[in-house]
């Protein structure tokens, strides 16, 4: 029903195929989490037995680094987990706003991250140090950072696609972490031409380069907590809304996104000589148009307001 009783009650032909929907999205976030966790480790046991034939600290430090980010997978994981569990009368919009604490631990991290590398570069500047088995170290930077950039491409494609701004900044989190890997690799490339004052200058550029995936994270971060969308979605939903049969005039519409899951509010205005029953109809149609023509979409409550007579405020206090 469109009214207040139809948030409890939507119609069975919609709330099953959505809430299979939005289970199908956490499950296959939870894949690409397991897979990429799969890869990052492997990738850190490859750097850690190169690290074994190198004997480089700064080797031993990047693989540990790495192994440390695969590790940043078991937040996120959870809150897909938690997203999946089934709204209470406490949290009655469900869970899915665990993945954007989730979201708010990987931005710290991206922080943190940065100033690591930061203060790694300036050490290095102040007081240079001889790299040594080059080979071995560019072979680790190699490695670490075509690791990273993979996984960065698959959270952030799969993120995108199933709506999750925690996933997107987890993968921008594993593109930082690939560009830790690159500076290692571009330092033992400077090295090697006689250039050691490389490895410092190329770490402050990373540096560099980093704040500004971290600006991107945050951003997207912020603006899921607070309630921001696309505004071509709102768009979008006032398009069917006033296409639908009956509705004469689009009143406020309201997205928010609750994990990977958006939630809508909207108001119609239709004929005020209709009957209940029809005007029930109106929304109950206007719904489902909203839920098949918006994908990620799972839940809908309309509320049609009587348009007329001329002069007639219907939300006027009554004495």
């Amino acid at each position: 029903m469109p009214g207040p009783w139809h948030s409890l009650t939507p119609h069975s032909h919609d709330s099953s195929d959505k809430t299979d929907s939005a289970l199908e999205s956490s499950n296959r976030g939870l894949r690409v989490i397991g897979l990429s966790f799969a890869i990052l480790t492997v990738t850190a046991v490859i750097q850690a037995v190169i690290v074994a034939f190198s004997g480089s600290v700064a080797l031993l430090g990047d693989t540990l680094h790495n192994f440390a980010d695969a590790l940043t997978s078991v937040p996120l994981a959870v809150a897909f987990w938690l997203g999946r569990r089934a709204a209470t009368s406490r949290y009655t919009y469900g869970y899915g706003r665990a993945e954007d604490l989730a979201g708010i631990v990987i931005v710290v991290l991206i922080a943190l991250t940065a100033f690591l590398a930061g203060y790694q570069a300036i050490y290095r500047l102040i007081n240079p140090q001889e790299l040594s088995a080059l080979a071995w170290v560019a072979a680790a930077g190699l490695v670490g950072f075509l690791g990273n950039e993979w996984v960065a491409r698959y959270r952030i494609k799969v993120g995108k696609e199933i709506g999750s701004a925690a996933l997107v900044a987890d993968g921008l989190h594993a593109r930082t972490d690939g560009f830790t890997s690159l500076a290692v690799l571009l330092s033992a490339l400077g090295a090697f031409l006689g250039f050691p004052i490389a490895d410092p200058i190329v770490g402050l550029a990373i540096t560099a380069a980093i704040l500004f995936v971290l600006r991107d994270a945050a951003r997207e971060i912020y603006h899921r907590l607070m309630d921001a969308v696309d505004p071509t979605l709102v768009d979008q939903a006032r398009t069917v809304l006033a296409a639908t049969p009956g509705v004469r005039k689009v009143g406020s519409v309201r997205l928010r996104w609750i994990g990977h899951t958006l939630h809508a509010e909207v108001d119609i205005l239709v004929p005020h000589t209709l009957s209940l029953v029809d005007a029930h109809a109106i929304a109950v149609d206007a719904e489902h148009r909203l839920t098949h023509e918006m994908p990620r979409l799972r839940a809908v409550t309309v509320h049609p307001d009587p348009d007329g007579p001329e002069g007639v405020d219907h939300h006027a206090r009554l004495p």
